[in-house]
């Protein structure tokens, strides 16, 4: 008997407020977004995450029903997270993903990181030669971040074995040069 286990049932969340978080930077989010739309990158069954750092807090998308279309209400600004208690402060009107988690340890745990982009379903998992990630270990534990941020020591990209392709950066442009090279467009 296979029992769906949903984010709420793994993490504990607790909204500071449930307005739309004012960070300006949720716009860099945006056109990225709708770039890797028009060129064809996220299609109409990708999922994707898209986070950035400011300050000591987190931007990161919530479910998004259209990446040419992203809205701000689908953005999540986390305050903090405790990867012991499993434990998320956010602020914002939707869900966390269950990959918000991974983006907060890999952004706290790597001063040179401040942008991460994760394309879900995308085709070319087995078209690139990339250091792959196990998937013995669930989506969202600790011991799944630990396991992509070891590979991610010495790497900028990464393939999460059934999951998805996971791209590291310093900003937005170093983000957009890795998917030209990746993608070729």
């Amino acid at each position: 008997m296979n029992k769906k286990i949903t984010i709420s049932q793994k993490l504990q969340i607790f909204y500071v407020s449930k307005e739309e978080t004012n960070c300006p930077l949720i716009i860099e989010i945006i056109k990225l977004s709708k770039k890797l739309k028009e060129k064809n990158i996220l299609k109409k069954d990708n999922e994707a995450v898209f986070s950035l750092t400011f300050g000591k807090r987190m931007i990161i998308n919530g479910t998004v029903k259209d990446f040419s279309n992203i809205k701000r209400d689908e953005f999540l600004e986390v305050v903090d997270f405790d990867p012991i208690k499993n434990n998320l402060l956010l602020i914002g009107p939707t869900e966390p993903r269950i990959e918000t988690s991974l983006h907060w340890i890999i952004h706290h745990a790597r001063d040179d990181v401040n942008f991460i982009v994760q394309i879900k379903k995308t085709d070319i998992i087995n078209k690139i030669k990339v250091t792959y990630v196990s998937d013995k270990y669930p989506i969202g534990s600790l011991d799944y971040s630990l396991e992509v941020l070891k590979v991610l020591r010495r790497n900028k990209k990464v393939i999460i074995k059934n999951n998805s392709l996971l791209i590291v950066g310093r900003n937005i442009s170093d983000i957009e040069k890795q998917i030209q090279v990746l993608y070729g467009v």
